[in-house]
């Protein structure tokens, strides 16, 4: 994209990073950045520290993955003190599909966070998720009771063959039960493009794998 002449060299910098944004065109990055260029400085730099914010504070939960500030999640934290079910643990791709399965209101279990889902033609396989930690998670678990693994991967063919990966790696570990969300979501769908209903009707009626 070439900058455009009749724009500052800090203009022409500030719409091209704003159309690096996904789902942002010329136009819209062009409209972005004279909105930061008529506010007022306080305003516009509020932006800029909370960009540096998010960059320099947030960070993943060391035992499921999911983004926080604090180590562990908020999520972990609630289960440590026994506000949630550690033993029930909802496997996730991303950190977004918490925030979609946390607003149903309906699961008080804990999550793991896969950080993306196999798929070999880009280059990612099973060692660049987080699945050897699930696996440490639930042994250390399942060493004093039953624990239940959902496999909430998407509904589509790379979210299957992940979860099918995910199964096979928990298989030989005793006292864990591998369940498999309910097909009330759309095969070839995204999670966090799902309403509430549609997410609480899959966590509910989820089925063995």
């Amino acid at each position: 994209m070439s900058d455009n002449p009749a724009y500052t060299d800090s203009m022409n910098r500030l719409i091209a990073e704003f159309a690096r944004l996904p789902g942002i065109g010329r136009r819209t990055a062009e409209r972005l950045a004279f909105h930061v260029l008529k506010q007022s400085p306080e305003k516009a730099l509020e932006l800029a520290r909370a960009i540096e914010d998010v960059k320099t504070n947030v960070t993943h939960c060391s035992s499921c993955f999911n983004l926080t500030e604090a180590d562990p999640c908020t999520i972990c934290a609630a289960a440590q003190a026994g506000r949630r079910d550690e033993r029930r643990i909802l496997v996730v791709e991303q950190p977004r599909d918490v925030i979609s399965l946390e607003a149903t209101g309906v699961f008080d279990g804990v999550y793991h966070v896969l950080l993306g889902r196999i798929t070999p033609l880009e280059g990612v396989g099973p060692d660049d998720l987080t699945i050897g930690a699930l696996v440490g998670r639930a042994r250390k678990l399942a060493a004093s009771g039953a624990v239940e693994v959902i496999l909430g991967t998407n509904p589509n063919l790379e979210g299957d063959g992940t979860a099918l990966h995910v199964a096979e790696a928990l298989k030989p570990i005793r006292n864990v039960n591998v369940t498999r969300l309910a097909r009330g979501l759309p095969s070839g769908g995204q999670l966090d493009l799902a309403n509430k209903t549609v997410l609480a009707d899959a966590i509910t009626s989820r089925g063995k794998m």
